[in-house]
């Protein structure tokens, strides 16, 4: 009888929790449909690859997108030459130097009329409505706000009131102009995103696509764009500024870039050879073909058990069909029991499996880490080879990451694997429950043996410098232990702790990694 009426109180308190944050939000009945538009071939980007396109039937052009300042340089290029149409979707969309610059670029290409549409996660937003109103206020720009908090509560509250709700994220990055050209991968927008370290050529990783591949992205925004989750700006905040507001914070803009002129961001913008083979239409590519794969929007609003709405099962057969070798660069990587076997069981009938991911000191969410560390000995132990960052973050960068919610130059952020060197899968998608289960992503497996070769080579040659190598240790008493090795300050050294790091802070991640909190990971 007491159980049973501690099961009624908690179902009483949930439904009231559910009603209060639905009565938190506004109903979302202002939202109108729209949709790529159906024939973009008539446009700068549509002619030049339609030709190309002919002698590659069905097929994408890929270009890889590895070092930050290109990263950059590429969207913006690509705003710039827009003739038609700019679709944007972020998780992390920061209001500082990158995150400006590209607004600017946005906000010119609506000056000549090109449309438009920009839709960012809310996690990123709080505080920043009167500028998102001010964007949303131009005449060719739509902003949209996924999973949105109420306007009316505090955030930290309703992570208890909308538990399950609001702790489930869009997740996804894209950004596709004229339905021609997207990018697609592991960045989201800010400063810390687009560092050009040469050392980490990885360290963060997109892939630019022309052809049926961004025909496909412009599909999948689509259905986010139109999900009863996306909030029209103006539906959500609801107050819409005055000219003299919108006039003040474009002069601020405006201000702000042109103080900017010497920035390497800008620099790179005017004079790096990616912009200038951007703008003749001399981009180097890999032609193949490529498969986009995403969670549908409307996983974030059934049991994390539909499996018909997520995006694994849809990459699951490339991760099956491995026969000889799978590499897999994933900052945040927590296999599971479940995992943990499948990767194990590819290595014991001849696959070698070989994985990059944070090490404790790089990691900047130290109880992803705490789910990641149990699993190290099982993985080395079924002779999967594991390999940790050789790097840390300092003081100021953790001071810099407290609530940036991404990861710095310092930290792998890369989401990609490659198939026995045929196929490459890059996207947002990073290997764990909350990737996988709660929150919504996207990414695209391109067939391309050139791009899949030189991920390759390029792991072959530079891991030891950017990483240690984990061993699993079996001393004479048949005891397991750990080994890093790697590279510091130009010298070989062995660990056997994790590098870089103090007892305390291993003790609050051991401690932590006995949590029953692995599915929220």
């Amino acid at each position: 009888m007491k159980n049973r009426s501690v099961a009624t109180l908690l179902a009483v308190l949930a439904t009231l929790s559910l009603v209060t944050a639905c009565a938190t939000l506004p109903e979302n009945v202002g939202r109108k449909e729209t949709f790529a538009y159906p024939d973009t071939r008539d446009t700068l980007l549509g002619r030049e690859y339609s030709r190309e396109e002919a002698a590659h039937p069905g097929e994408s052009a890929f270009h890889l997108l590895g070092n930050g300042l290109d990263a950059f340089v590429a969207r913006a290029v690509l705003a710039h030459i827009a003739e038609r149409s700019i679709d944007v979707q972020y998780y992390l969309y920061h209001d500082d130097l990158v995150g400006r610059l590209l607004t600017w670029q946005l906000l010119q290409a609506a000056d000549q009329g090109v449309r438009v549409r920009l839709l960012v996660d809310d996690m990123d937003l709080a505080g920043r409505d009167p500028g998102v109103l001010a964007l949303d206020s131009h005449p060719k720009v739509e902003v949209r706000i996924f999973n949105p908090f109420s306007r009316k509560r505090g955030r930290t509250s309703q992570f208890l009131t909308r538990m399950g709700s609001v702790t489930r994220r869009m997740h996804n990055k894209s950004f596709t102009v004229d339905s021609q050209a997207t990018i697609l991968g592991g960045r989201n927008i800010g400063n810390e995103y687009f560092e050009a370290d040469p050392d980490l050529a990885f360290a963060d990783l997109d892939v630019v696509a022309f052809g049926p591949v961004a025909r496909d992205v412009s599909t999948a925004f689509d259905r986010y764009w139109n999900s009863e989750l996306a909030y029209p700006a103006s539906v959500l905040i609801g107050e819409s500024p005055t000219p003299e507001e919108i006039a003040r914070k474009r002069q601020q803009l405006e201000d702000f870039v042109a103080a900017q002129a010497d920035s390497v961001y800008l620099e790179a913008l005017r004079n790096s050879d990616l912009a200038d083979r951007i703008r003749e239409r001399q981009v180097r590519t890999s032609w193949g073909n490529g498969v986009v794969v995403y969670d549908r929007p409307e996983k974030l609003l059934h049991d994390t058990g539909q499996k018909e709405y997520q995006l694994a099962p849809r990459l699951k057969p490339y991760v099956e069909g491995v026969q000889k070798e799978l590499i897999i660069f994933s900052p945040y990587f927590v296999p599971g029991d479940a995992g943990t076997t499948f990767l194990t069981d590819l290595v014991a009938r001849g696959v070698r499996v070989r994985i990059l991911t944070n090490s404790l000191a790089s990691n900047d969410v130290g109880v992803v880490h705490a789910g990641y560390a149990k699993y190290r000995k099982p993985l080395l132990r079924g002779g999967v080879e594991l390999y940790e960052m050789n790097k840390k973050l300092t003081r100021e960068q953790k001071k810099e990451k407290k609530g940036a919610g991404g990861s710095s130059k310092a930290s792998l952020h890369a989401k990609s694997f490659v198939f026995d060197r045929e196929q490459v899968f890059i996207g947002s998608l990073n290997l764990d429950p909350r990737a996988l289960i709660h929150n919504t992503e996207i990414g695209v497996v391109l067939a391309s043996r050139e791009i899949a070769q030189g991920m390759v080579d390029w792991f072959d040659e530079h891991i030891g410098k950017v990483a240690f190598r984990v061993e699993l240790k079996l001393d004479e008493n048949g005891s397991e232990s750990l080994r890093w090795h790697g590279i510091v300050d130009g010298t070989p050294q062995t660990f056997d702790v994790d590098p870089y790091t103090g007892f305390w802070k291993r003790l609050g991640i051991g401690f932590l990694g006995i949590l029953p909190i692995e599915s929220q990971l």
